[in-house]
């Protein structure tokens, strides 16, 4: 059971002759009056991310999409075409948890999937915690994810959730969906309670409850997932209708299992692993989010008591459709208009629940993507996969002859960071920045690799005025980042084993990782495009200045003057 965020309660000694009992009846009156008193029609904060949407897919698709989706957000509010991650390691944790939190890696500490602690000698995943058990009897085997239980405890900046929570007196509903683990335990934050999907069933931990809730349980023996067993990912329209049509099928499209390279696919797997990792491949993952999300809504009345609540809901399909067959192929096509589709129905889901009228939405992304390597070489760009192992090896093999000793003196290569072995530069009396520099130079001679920056030099600011050294710097963390940050060349794909081998892939300093859309809808907010260079770190002190609360512990954005700002006609 997770600890109690505060431990509230009346200050009134029951005894003490100095207060009437009338007086203390108005005092726990006064108790049920709503909070927080913040002067907004807002009563549901609905803050949607759409895992893997570079910032211009929305606007490339604009002519395909139906009027309830992505056009709604483009007619009824604040388009920021012009947003940029400010971190280097532009994954799925560290973007999530930025926009929750407005902060970069370096204060919200999710500064990658995963990471070295030197302190326990092994990696450790971004949400993991043993001390709570997951409710599932599935044993997840993806490959970099570790074991045991799940909780947001190695996020140390409040998000808004929390801070919402807390200025409500502990009233507002903090929820957050998603078909990924970390992309619903960080967007709920400490205070929330978070689903996630495992296996066709959606599941949590006991971080946030002694037992699963009926109405989850009750959920899940829908088996929702069992009904595409028959049935195949087909396109949503016509095939005509489509810009690929005739590029199905391509040389350097991947797939996954008993999902081929064409469209359609049929869904059907030997096996239960196979096809419940497949369907979340598919834009079925989505399909099972949404269905999840409408039914929380309406079990626990979202938007409809005394308080503000929130709504954290993360699409992940639009990933790994990405991963598997690239973000210029037929499947991510075909895949964008379903989201565009995802979305109307949960729009008008919401209206109907909630009122559209008192919901502030915000959609965004995780991270961009490169285009796909074998593509980009077609081009005549200079793209190429960087070995994960082969670089750590070679640099650990110059390192051994550089000071003549058969012991390792790398540690481990944990995206984007080398770590050293701490205690062999300490059994053989070395300078530990010495080593990280010699480290560092082998690194930037291996092929593909841009620049190295040394923890020594970020830690002290000797660094080089490269334009992206603001990404490096903002993503270290003192206790968590390693000893050599390796930054890859323009379209060199450097990423943890055997991610880098996906055929779409992310995680780079360059723009199309970084370049993210930013939609925000609310009540009075005067719609318009907005070209100016804004970022994710901005959405979290941008809801919290317009609800009324302080913004997260950790945020280092400014407010969205279009939002903040706006004549808010309807209060």
């Amino acid at each position: 059971m997770k600890p109690s965020l505060l431990k509230r309660g009346l200050l009134i000694a029951a005894s003490s002759m100095l207060w009437s009992s009338s007086l203390v009846v108005q005092v726990r009156a006064a108790e049920t009056v709503s909070a927080p008193a913040t002067g907004t029609p807002v009563k549901l904060v609905l803050q949607i991310t759409i895992d893997q949407l570079r910032g211009d897919l929305p606007r490339v698709f604009k002519e395909r999409f139906g009027p309830g989706g992505f056009r709604y957000l483009m007619d009824k509010g604040v388009f920021y075409n012009n947003a940029h991650y400010m971190h280097a390691d532009t994954e799925t944790g560290p973007g999530h948890a930025t926009l929750v939190t407005g902060a970069q890696p370096g204060q919200h500490g999710i500064i990658g999937g995963d990471w070295w602690d030197e302190s326990t000698k092994r990696i450790v995943y971004s949400v993991e915690d043993n001390n709570y058990k997951v409710f599932s009897e599935h044993v997840d085997t993806e490959v970099g994810k570790t074991q045991g239980g799940r909780a947001p405890t190695n996020l140390e900046s409040t998000t808004f959730g929390d801070e919402l929570f807390i200025a409500s007196e502990e009233t507002a509903k903090i929820f957050a969906v998603s078909g990924k683990d970390r992309s619903a335990i960080i967007p709920g934050g400490r205070a929330g309670k978070a689903f996630w999907l495992e296996h066709g069933k959606f599941v949590t931990s006991s971080y946030y409850f002694k037992e699963l809730p009926s109405w989850l349980v009750a959920w899940n023996n829908q088996k929702i997932a069992e009904n595409y067993r028959d049935k195949s990912w087909d396109l949503l329209q016509p095939k005509s209708s489509y810009w690929r049509k005739d590029r199905d099928d391509m040389s350097w499209e991947g797939g996954y299992k008993h999902l081929g390279r064409t469209m359609p696919k049929k869904l059907a797997a030997a096996d239960d692993e196979s096809y419940y990792r497949g369907l979340e491949h598919t834009v079925v993952g989505d399909e099972l989010v949404l269905a999840f999300t409408k039914d929380l809504i309406q079990r626990e009345k979202l938007g409809r008591g005394s308080s503000v609540d929130y709504l954290s809901v993360s699409f992940s399909s639009t990933d790994l459709v990405g991963h598997t067959w690239g973000v210029g192929s037929l499947e991510a096509e075909d895949n964008i208009l379903r989201v565009d589709r995802n979305l109307a129905d949960l729009f008008a889901y919401v209206d109907k629940s909630v009122g559209l009228e008192k919901t502030l939405i915000v959609l965004s992304a995780d991270h961009g993507v490169a285009d796909v390597t074998e593509y980009v070489q077609q081009l005549g760009f200079p793209a190429l996969r960087v070995d994960p192992q082969a670089l750590p090896k070679e640099v650990n093999d110059a390192l051994k002859k550089q000071y003549s000793t058969d012991l390792d003196l790398v540690q481990t290569f944990t995206y984007p960071y080398i770590y050293l072995n701490l205690d062999t530069v300490s059994k053989l009396n070395l300078n530990i920045e010495e080593v990280e520099h010699a480290a560092a130079t082998v690194a930037m001679k291996f092929p593909g690799i841009y620049f190295a920056a040394t923890r020594g030099d970020i830690m002290t600011g000797r660094v080089p005025a490269l334009p992206f050294m603001q990404r490096v710097t903002n993503t270290f963390h003192p206790r968590r980042s390693g000893n050599v940050h390796v930054v890859a060349n323009q379209h060199a794909l450097l990423m943890h084993y055997p991610w880098n081998l996906k055929t779409g892939m992310h995680g780079s300093v360059w723009t199309y990782d970084t370049y993210v859309p930013i939609f925000i809808v609310a009540p009075g907010v005067v719609p318009k495009v907005c070209s100016r260079p804004v970022g994710p770190q901005d959405i979290a002190p941008t809801i919290s200045t317009f609800i009324g609360i302080k913004p997260p512990s950790g945020s280092v954005g400014i407010p969205l003057a279009e939002v903040v700002d706006s004549p808010k006609d309807s209060k």
